[in-house]
């Protein structure tokens, strides 16, 4: 995702972008994204509004309730309201299907992605940077952007980190069609379910005739850390949930099949050092992965894509110093880009919380919680 969009900005700024994709196809997997204002905002200026709405659902309202009682704890308008309000609309969209959209938007400017290339080797230089493609020999260019994932290769190859590291929390996934559902359980609103130790969230995608959940839960993963798409069943998840009010539970025994995949992480960014080095750059999961407590993981790939473009757009009489190009963008992403990281490890907390953190996480929703679920400064025009 975060390779296309990148692909797809610096494109239309002048440059001739390679995009090198390590699966063999590109198939319709994983589970449904959040959009906010910030990220469609961009997508809408890329020229992509029509293919957004044309199968994008844009919720009316998102609603936190409780898992235990099914209670409503907060609200926040999305809609019409939302998108008065920053100039954008808020969406829920099927990966897939937002792949689809850069996808055809990246083909429509003529690149065409080389897929089964997996990089095996970078080796930056003064003039540029060499990558070796598995099965493919080598390439040259004048920068790389690593936006390979969580598991990224660059990342490995040039700045030698370690393997990201096990969060203790494990991520169900289902998606099911909405007239599969009894009436009572369908939904065209973002809903939030919090219990002790968990949380689920629900929402619709494909124009609202499908609905993803995704439930997160403790404990850990029963296969290797590397597999997002291991299989789980409801009596497990159920288990791991502990006591739910019945809407909930009829909706996790609902789901047809249910995936698993367990959540790894870095820590947040601590400089700009670990976005940017000379003619090589890292963006979206493979600069700063984030847990999916502040449903911005896309949102900040996307951010990243235009400002990346934004640095390097070719001027004309004008040369593009390269390595001091990726390092402005660096400069200009990582603070938020780590805020955003450790935002998200502290909803983690709180969307789990036991005791009297969860009484008073519930009452601060109650009072105040459109406030609360609100955010002026992420939702805004930012770099």
């Amino acid at each position: 995702m975060g390779g296309l969009a990148a692909a797809l900005a610096c494109g239309r700024v002048g440059w001739q972008p390679r995009v090198y994709e390590q699966a063999a196809k590109f198939t319709e997997v994983g589970a449904g994204i959040q959009l906010g204002p910030n990220a469609t905002r961009i997508l809408e200026g890329w020229g992509l509004a029509r293919a957004l709405s044309a199968v994008a659902a844009f919720p009316r309202q998102l609603r936190v309730r409780s898992a235990h009682d099914g209670a409503q704890l907060g609200l926040l308008r999305l809609g019409e309201t939302i998108a008065e309000r920053y100039g954008a609309p808020y969406a829920t969209i099927h990966r897939a299907d937002l792949q689809s959209v850069l996808l055809d938007a990246v083909r429509a400017a003529g690149i065409q992605p080389r897929l089964s290339s997996k990089v095996v080797a970078v080796l930056p230089s003064d003039d540029g940077v060499t990558v070796g493609i598995e099965a493919h020999g080598r390439v040259e260019g004048e920068a790389l952007i690593g936006a390979d994932g969580l598991w990224s290769s660059v990342r490995t190859q040039v700045w030698g980190d370690r393997p990201p590291r096990a969060t203790g929390h494990l991520a169900y996934r289902g998606v099911i069609a909405q007239s599969d559902l009894p009436v009572a359980l369908r939904s065209h609103d973002v809903n939030v379910w919090l219990g002790p130790r968990m949380h689920l969230v629900a929402y619709p995608v494909r124009r609202g005739s499908e609905l993803n959940v995704v439930a997160i839960v403790q404990g850990r993963s029963p296969g290797p850390a590397e597999d997002w798409d291991q299989e789980a069943l409801a009596v497990e998840l159920q288990r791991a949930m502990g006591r739910l009010c019945t809407p909930l539970r009829d909706l996790v025994w609902a789901m047809p099949s249910w995936r698993l995949w367990s959540l790894n992480d870095r820590p947040p960014m601590r400089s700009a050092r670990e976005m940017a080095r000379g003619p090589v750059a890292l963006l979206g999961d493979a600069a700063h992965p984030m847990r999916p407590y502040f449903a911005q993981g896309a949102g900040m790939a996307i951010e990243d894509a235009a400002e990346l473009a934004r640095l390097l757009a070719i001027k004309p009489g004008r040369d593009v110093d390269v390595p001091l190009a990726l390092r402005g963008y660096a400069l200009n992403r990582w603070r938020r880009g780590a805020r955003v990281q450790a935002l998200s490890r502290r909803n983690g907390r709180i969307f789990h919380a036991t005791g009297l953190v969860r009484w008073g996480r519930d009452l601060a929703l109650r009072m105040s919680g459109e406030r609360l679920l609100d955010q002026p400064w992420l939702y805004g025009t930012a770099r």
